[in-house]
């Protein structure tokens, strides 16, 4: 299982940028998805955005398109979030995940990093 440790996470002013950086260790299958989920006070858990490793299929949350940017350096074993555009609503506590899986109805992950709070000031 793959280890996953954020960091990037701070205080931003409302239509600031953050970037978030994801350091993986141990074993990424070519056909990994990895991600990033989110947990704001009081809410559950939601999907943000998630990229193949093997290629740069990217997927993201309705609400984020055009304002972040996920990507990945596979020379690093790192992936990434660029925030842009930030608004109060998206305060949280940003996770990295591995192991990600749509069934559909929902995203999933099988692994989770510690979590890094983004909180943005309006």
């Amino acid at each position: 299982q793959v280890q996953l440790a954020e960091s990037g996470g701070g205080l931003v002013q409302a239509g600031g940028s953050v970037k978030l950086s994801c350091a993986t260790s141990g074993r990424i299958y070519t056909s990994s998805i990895l991600g990033w989920f989110r947990q704001a006070p009081g809410k559950e858990r939601e999907f943000v955005a998630a990229i193949r490793w093997s290629h740069d299929s990217t997927f993201y949350k309705d609400s984020v398109k055009g304002r972040f940017t996920i990507s990945k350096d596979k020379s690093k074993n790192m992936v990434y979030l660029q925030m842009n555009s930030l608004q109060p609503e998206d305060t949280a506590v940003y996770y990295c995940a591995g192991g990600l899986r749509d069934d559909g109805y929902r995203w999933s992950a099988a692994s989770w990093g510690q979590g890094t709070q983004v909180t943005v000031s309006s």
